[in-house]
């Protein structure tokens, strides 16, 4: 049984995967359709719309091409051309076509004779005048000298504007042909009205050349390639001037939508009888796939909001068949967070008593020491002053081994008694007195002690001070043995060094005064400032020290309120510094003028 309940458990688990991803598939194949089906519908809304609109710009283009159809046919009736037309009162004629196209909002109206030379026309005080202008190669011209209504749209030969051109013959009185009335109707207001009405609009003629658009942009491109020969009628024609009748970036689709310069529109398309003209109405794509979104979102949410009520409800059912097991987990917490307290309390006692412990046994081995300095001190003072006495007498004999001997007990006697001085700092330390002094008669003080065996050992030695004076607050003998030990250590830093250099240095802050000693010894060899300013630990040979000169020189600072610290830069890639640099920081007395 025991061996089943894995196998048992993982198939749960994957049929609870099965269910999510079962789930996840359906949810996403109805949005999907629920997606197509208002798209679909949201098209045939948006088509129905664009082939309403198409119905209405249809009917005010051809309003537009057929409101001066009859006018040509009329003004050609005019005597008054036909004398034109043979040399007789011109300046009448102009003023009469001019006062025409003034009254109709035409652009121009003129009158051309068979040769096609344009000897009339109502723009005649203008600097673009036709008058003097030979049109005969406009198909207009030739189809109303063939009796013919001659229409054509093109740019203006002379203007270079675009317009709509309506042609008829003037016949004598036996109905000849004599020559033939043209009139110009301009379509840009009718284009800026598409324009203004935010919707896309173009007229493309037979050719496929867009000729009338709301986006001037695709005026004179072309719906399909133009063959050669089509392009050189155009030309002899100059029906669009020097244009480039370069294809439009268009791609027609199979489902009623076509793609200009990479946007989707929906296409619906008509035609204009007159002239062999296709109008063409665009409406955005993206506002179906929008519409079709919106719904889909909408719904959606109704079904995330339904299914948030039941996992809402679910969830109230749950809660409270919940709420004793979480009584009961607060509980647990609550009494997991007391013992939690408890073991940091526990913790942080340890450490203090840990802490405590250290420093039992530095007070105890300093006590010790104190006992020890004490005793020494009483027992070796007399007998070492009744040594040196005698040392002192034997030194007039003349007997030259008994000189010899004499200074090597003197030296004996004066290590014994640089101890015997050492541990009277722990016999009874903090008795002398404490007064207000300059640092810096600290230094000179030093320097006097120190000198000869500085020069002696061939130490080169800087000694640095303020101008002005650091005062302190303590006793001056007692900083003066802590500089003279810091000195002497770094003296015996330097026995093997090839550079030999020592720097002591005494300056101030606003509140602290410093002294620097740096040498360019060997360095600490890895050794902590702690575990150095433990009584009798020493780096020198057996017989050369006691290993207290640090721990006096601390417990010296730590009496006067400071610090001292220590920066190695021996094994460090630090240019040229190199060696051991003590620093102790003593804080300033009252600040005081000093003349």
């Amino acid at each position: 049984m025991k061996t089943k309940r894995p196998q048992a458990r993982q198939s749960k688990q994957g049929f609870t995967l099965k269910k999510v991803v079962g789930a996840m598939a359906l949810m996403l194949g109805f949005v999907i359709g629920l997606f197509y089906v208002c798209y679909v519908y949201f098209k045939d809304v948006e088509v129905q719309r664009a082939e309403n609109r198409i119905v209405l710009y249809q009917s005010t283009l051809v309003e537009a091409l057929e409101r001066y159809q009859h006018l040509p046919f009329i003004l050609a009736q005019d005597p008054l051309l036909r004398r034109g037309l043979n040399g007789f009162e011109i300046d009448v004629v102009n003023s009469r076509l001019e006062d025409f196209a003034f009254r109709s909002r035409l652009d121009a109206i003129y009158l051309m004779n068979t040769e096609g030379l344009t000897i009339a026309a109502s723009n005649y005080a203008s600097e673009q005048t036709f008058l003097g202008q030979n049109y005969n190669f406009r198909p207009y011209f030739q189809d109303a000298m063939d009796e013919r209504r001659g229409e054509f749209f093109a740019i203006g030969a002379t203007t270079s504007q675009p317009g709509y051109f309506i042609a008829e013959a003037v016949r004598d009185e036996n109905g000849n042909p004599v020559g033939v009335l043209a009139l110009k109707l301009d379509l840009t207001p009718l284009t800026e009205a598409w324009r203004a009405g935010g919707e896309a609009v173009f007229v493309a003629n037979s050719d496929g050349v867009i000729v009338l658009s709301s986006d001037n942009s695709w005026r004179y491109q072309t719906l399909g390639a133009l063959t050669d020969v089509r392009r050189n009628a155009i030309a002899a024609e100059r029906q669009f001037g020097s244009e480039p009748l370069a294809p439009l970036d268009w791609v027609n689709r199979d489902n009623g939508i076509v793609d200009i310069d990479g946007t989707a529109f929906l296409h619906v398309v008509t035609a204009i009888p007159r002239l062999g003209w296709t109008l063409h109405f665009l409406a955005d794509e993206s506002r179906v796939r929008e519409r079709a979104l919106l719904v889909v979102v909408f719904v959606t949410i109704v079904a995330f909001v339904l299914l948030a009520l039941v996992g809402y409800l679910r969830s109230r059912r749950l809660k409270v068949a919940l709420l004793a097991s979480q009584l009961a987990r607060r509980n647990l917490v609550t009494v997991n967070t007391k013992l939690e307290e408890e073991i940091a309390e526990r913790r942080a006692t340890e450490a203090r008593l840990e802490r405590a412990r250290s420093e039992l046994a530095r007070a105890g081995k300093l006590a010790a020491l104190g006992q020890l300095a004490a005793s020494v001190t009483h027992e070796l003072g007399q007998p070492i002053s009744a040594m040196r006495n005698y040392l002192t007498a034997s030194e007039f004999e003349s007997d030259a081994g008994a000189a010899r001997l004499a200074k090597r007990l003197t030296g004996i006697v004066s290590r014994m008694e640089n101890i015997t001085k050492q541990l009277r700092f722990f016999a009874g330390p903090g008795k002398e007195n404490v007064e207000e002094f300059d640092l810096r008669r600290v230094l000179d003080g030093a320097l006097e002690l120190v000198r000869h065996d500085l020069k002696h050992q061939g130490i080169e030695f800087e000694f640095s001070k303020p101008h002005k004076p650091v005062v302190i607050m303590g006793n001056r003998q007692q900083l003066e043995q802590v500089l003279v030990n810091l000195i002497r250590n770094a003296v015996s830093a330097m026995e093997t060094s090839d550079v030999r250099k020592l720097v002591v240095e005494v300056s101030k802050s606003e509140t602290t005064a410093t002294l620097k000693v740096l040498d360019t010894g060997i360095g600490l060899g890895g050794r902590s400032i702690e575990t150095l300013q433990e009584p009798f630990h020493t780096t020198k040979p057996s017989g050369e020290g006691m290993g207290l000169g640090l721990a006096i020189s601390t417990a010296i600072v730590n009496e006067h309120k400071g610090t001292l610290s220590v920066v190695d830069f021996s094994g460090v890639e630090s240019g040229t510094r190199v060696g051991v640099e003590f620093i102790v920081e003593l804080p300033l007395a009252h600040e005081r003028e000093d003349s």
